[in-house]
């Protein structure tokens, strides 16, 4: 949010002479963070001048349209000539005055101005935009001065255009809507500087009357509790809006588009009431607020045809919805340039569904910014009559004495607070009458308890608060205020956070990381170190995910928990795989330009608890109970640790020393072999056998199990998803259940022996449907103690060993720990080997 101080000092006395540091300092304090503070008067150096055209010269020829002018500058150009100007903008003519900055001057931005010539002509000077000035994002035209600036050819044109001002730049958080306004941060400020606020509501404002202004029906008053409207009739449609105005919005950064439309914004930014204005004669019938039937259409103000939802609030007339509420207004029903007949709106909306239908429509504007955040429900009639008094002054018009006034506004519900409780939490002493103070400075009105200490301060137990419980109303413009806690926060950030000593927390003692912290740690590293990139994908996905990935109809992958109020409503569910998030990284750095790709995740999959209902309603006064722990904790869905990786391109690079590697199915098992090996499962615990399991290629897919639990998946992708995500073909992924495995064993430290090894290999030849690795745990079986290791080093398949048949060749590594191995020793236990697999396999020894 920007907003000029100068305006600010309209509803708050601040000192004459407060520094732009202290203001911003005073800002931070009370916890609203402050992006910039620009002093506009040292963004633009050099003469910024006032400037009338004389004579515009139309250039042809060039492939835009270019003005050759004669501008009026007064003597600021040292010969009281007009100044030759080449500009390419058209919203102006001759007569109009407009803002002109002279050679040697700089726009924000470092942007030097100087005489050059240019299409053909002497251009000395810039004729500027409000974008130009930093003024706003408007760069469709120039600054053209309204009749009523007085101003001549010459004057510094700074005061003029606001550049004599000093602009914040706010960051306000979603639970403090209120500061949105002017009337917001005044408030704040009078507090920090302890000075009076002017509060513009404050004005007096007429009820509602009997006969309605326009006749209204809200049909739905949880989605909408208060409707206020109100009409002004015969308003001057030419009316410009006064200069002071525009440069207010200008600052803010709206741009100028009518007189009733800038009312609107205005008195939004001053009093943070979001407001519509309506062509009273382009309404056919009465107005209809209700909730969208799924699938309306509405086209919005700009220019996109909306396809509207069930949840989505409307305004309608006789031809259907012509406003989609508290978002932004329809064409249909749009002031105009001929607009004579103005119905101002005014209303209350919930907070929850502007919230969704700014996601749904991704149309984030600032009045759907307010309302999710918050309003001042009792702000309607003000802003009304702020409004209408704007528009008749300005633009000129009757005001309609009827005032529609619809209000189902439930009033706040008292909070009770331990008037102890601030002491408690925070640690510094509040007295309770200081509580009081406080929250009655926010607003709060604070009874029952107030009373006791009003009647006796110094009372024992009254003084310290024990046993006091305040009964705090918050005020409307609140709705944050909830609980007591909300309170206590309150009373902290009046009475200044520097006041709270930092005492960090005697750390308990400990034994370190968690056995399972401490796996997660190493698999990460282990992925890392083979060259994965990690990476944080976001935990929403679309429901056509499953789909996508050719999950069967009984999968239980498919069930998935639904977000009650997603960031995004084409990923409302929570999901039960790494791939797809992770599958969506892989196709994103690929878009960009990377060919060999290898990623990795470490997080929570979600899966729901089919049946378990609601969770218990917990407050936030005490502590619950373990029953209402086991409760909630029996609705919270499953949430696994799994880790998936993904790779496509080269494993391997290719380079001077050769042709690089192409990633495969093997290197994905690979991936999950490493994965298991640092968690610390031993290796004779793991077993890797062929399956058809979704997403993977039926051929190419690979279980991996742990004491002959599935843990996990790895191999290559079916081409059909791979195709359905624009993936490269060949693309491989692993995902399995760290919260699956086994605890890791105590193993004993290896042997070492200083004795020699005996080498020895050997090629079997099997069925191809016989996996590599049930061989080499034959192997590893029957050659006995004396086998130190086994090693598959090639893959063989041809004609002179028949159709369905392979070889495979291992590595046998034999060695002993007291003596050196003789010949015979090392073939008798490669021969025992050899037996074991021929026994269970029928393997035979290639060659023999």
């Amino acid at each position: 949010m920007r907003v000029s101080v100068s305006w600010l000092r309209e509803y708050v006395d601040l000192p004459a002479d407060l520094p732009t540091g202290d203001l911003e300092q005073a800002l931070i304090d009370l916890g609203i963070e402050v992006e910039s503070v620009v002093d506009l008067r040292a963004t633009v150096t050099g003469q910024l001048v006032v400037g009338e055209v004389r004579e515009i010269e139309e250039l042809t020829g060039f492939k835009k349209p270019i003005r050759f002018c004669r501008v009026d500058v007064g003597d600021a150009n040292g010969t009281g000539e007009p100044q030759e100007i080449v500009c390419g903008a058209r919203n102006f003519a001759p007569g109009d005055r407009v803002v002109v900055i002279l050679p040697g001057g700089v726009l924000p931005g470092g942007f030097a101005i100087g005489a050059r010539k240019t299409y053909g002509h002497n251009s000395n000077g810039m004729i500027c935009s409000a974008k130009e000035l930093g003024l706003g994002d408007d760069h469709s035209g120039i600054i053209v001065l309204p009749p009523d600036v007085a101003a001549k050819p010459g004057d510094d044109a700074r005061p003029v255009v606001g550049l004599d001002d000093v602009v914040l730049e706010l960051e306000i958080t979603p639970d403090r809507g209120y500061a949105l306004s002017l009337r917001g941060l005044a408030r704040e400020l009078s507090h920090a500087f302890d000075v009076p606020l002017h509060d513009p509501a404050l004005v007096p404002a007429p009820t509602g009357t009997e006969a309605p202004a326009y006749p209204v029906e809200v049909r739905d008053p949880v989605g909408c509790d208060r409707f206020a409207a109100r009409l002004v009739r015969g308003v001057d449609p030419t009316a410009p809006t006064p200069s002071w105005m525009q440069q207010r919005l200008v600052t803010a950064g709206i741009r100028s588009i009518s007189l009733p439309v800038d009312i609107t914004n205005y008195v939004m930014l001053e009093l943070g009431q979001p407001m519509h204005a309506f062509d009273a004669d382009r309404i056919a019938g009465p107005l209809v607020v209700r909730r969208a039937e799924p699938g309306e259409k509405l086209t919005t103000l700009d220019g996109v045809q909306r396809v509207l939802a069930g949840d989505d609030m409307v305004i309608c007339d006789d031809t259907g919805p012509i406003s989609l509420a508290a978002v932004m207004g329809g064409e249909t029903s749009e002031v105009v340039a001929g607009t004579t007949n103005v119905l101002f709106e005014a209303a209350h909306w919930d907070p929850a569904m502007v919230g969704r239908t700014a996601r749904r429509h991704k149309l984030f504007s600032e009045a759907a910014k307010r309302w999710e955040r918050g309003v001042d429900p009792a702000l309607p009639l003000v802003a009304l009559e702020r409004a209408v008094r704007l528009l008749t002054e300005h633009g000129g018009g009757t005001p309609g004495a009827e005032i529609l006034d619809i209000d189902h506004v439930r009033p706040r519900t008292p909070i009770t607070l331990p008037a102890d409780l601030p002491t408690r939490r925070v640690g510094v002493e509040y007295p309770p009458a200081r509580v009081v103070a406080l929250l009655e400075r926010v607003g709060c009105t604070v009874a029952q308890g107030a009373d006791r200490l009003a009647e006796d301060p110094g009372a024992v137990g009254v003084a310290s608060g024990a046993g006091v419980a305040l009964s705090v109303t918050p005020p409307s413009w609140r709705p944050d205020l909830t609980d007591p806690a909300d309170l206590v926060e309150e009373v902290v950030r009046l009475d200044g956070y520097d006041r709270v000593p930092s005492v960090l927390p005697t750390a308990p003692p400990g034994r370190g990381l968690t056995p399972r912290q401490r796996r997660r740690r190493a698999v990460a590293s282990s992925l890392a170190e083979r060259g994965y990139v990690e990476v944080l994908a976001h935990p929403f996905v679309s429901p056509e995910l499953a789909d996508v990935l050719g999950l069967p109809a009984d999968d239980p992958r498919r069930p998935a928990v639904r977000l009650a109020n997603p960031l995004s409503e084409e990923e409302p569910l929570l999901r039960t795989t790494l791939l797809g998030p992770l599958l969506g990284i892989l196709k994103r750095n690929l878009g960009r330009g990377h060919r060999d790709v290898a990623l990795y995740e470490i997080g929570a999959v979600f899966h729901p608890r089919v049946g378990a209902g609601s969770p218990p309603a917990m407050g936030v006064d005490r502590r619950p109970t373990d029953e209402e722990f086991a409760a909630a904790d029996a609705v919270v869905p499953a949430q696994p640790v799994h880790v998936a990786v993904v790779l496509t391109g080269d494993i391997d690079p290719a380079g001077w020393w050769g042709p690089g590697r192409a990633a495969g199915w093997a290197d994905a098992i690979e991936a999950a072999r490493d994965v298991l090996a640092a968690a610390g499962i031993p290796d004779e615990w793991v077993e890797v056998r062929a399956a058809e399991y979704a997403p993977w290629h039926p051929g190419r897919c690979a279980e991996l199990r742990v004491d002959g639990m599935v843990v996990g998946h790895a191999g290559e992708l079916h081409p059909a998803v791979v195709a359905a995500l624009e993936l490269p073909r060949r693309t491989c992924a692993m995902e399995l259940s760290l919260d699956a495995l086994p605890s890791a064993p105590v193993r004993p430290a290896p042997a070492v022996s200083s004795f020699p090894p005996a080498l020895i290999d050997v090629a079997l030849v099997v069925d191809e449907s016989v996996p590599a690795e049930q061989v080499r745990r034959a192997l590893e079986a029957g050659a006995g103690e004396l086998l130190e290791d086994v090693r598959l080093f090639d893959v063989y398949s041809g004609e002179q060993l028949g159709a369905g048949r392979r070889s495979l060749a291992y590595k046998l590594t034999f060695r002993a720990p007291d003596r050196t191995l003789t010949v015979e020793e090392a073939v008798a236990a490669r021969d025992a080997a050899v037996a074991v697999a021929a026994e269970r396999f029928g393997a035979t020894l290639r060659g023999a």
